[in-house]
């Protein structure tokens, strides 16, 4: 039992210890996976996420790992569900539920209040 516990918290750390900050690919910002990232018109408190509640099971926040850390205009904030987020240029970064693939960039335009996030 204790070498099993030991195990998951080993493959714990070196996941979180390997996280990456998002990135840039064709033109626009996506997470370590690949995935698309918005932004979202109602965020207008730098560094505040104004995506609560039901919100949140279609906007999931870009969700940052204890280790990372801020750099240039790349911050890390205190998520809506008090986890870590990424936040680019004090403007907080989500994914999209509907995205199911990398590439996919469904919630573009969504309500016109979601927007795909670019530097």
């Amino acid at each position: 039992m204790r070498k099993t516990l030991f195990c998951l918290a080993l493959l714990a750390l070196q996941q979180s210890a390997f996280a990456e900050a998002p990135k840039i690919v064709d033109g626009r910002f996506v997470s370590a996976d690949g995935m698309t990232l918005y932004t979202f018109d109602k965020d207008t408190t730098p560094g505040v996420s104004a995506c609560t509640g039901g919100c949140m099971n279609y906007w999931p926040a870009a969700t940052a790992s204890a280790s990372d850390k801020p750099s240039g205009d790349w911050t890390v904030i205190t998520g809506a569900d008090g986890k870590p987020q990424w936040a680019y240029k004090g403007h907080p970064l989500y994914r999209y539920a509907a995205d199911k693939q990398a590439g996919d960039m469904k919630g573009e335009g969504f309500k016109d209040m979601w927007h795909t996030a670019k530097p």
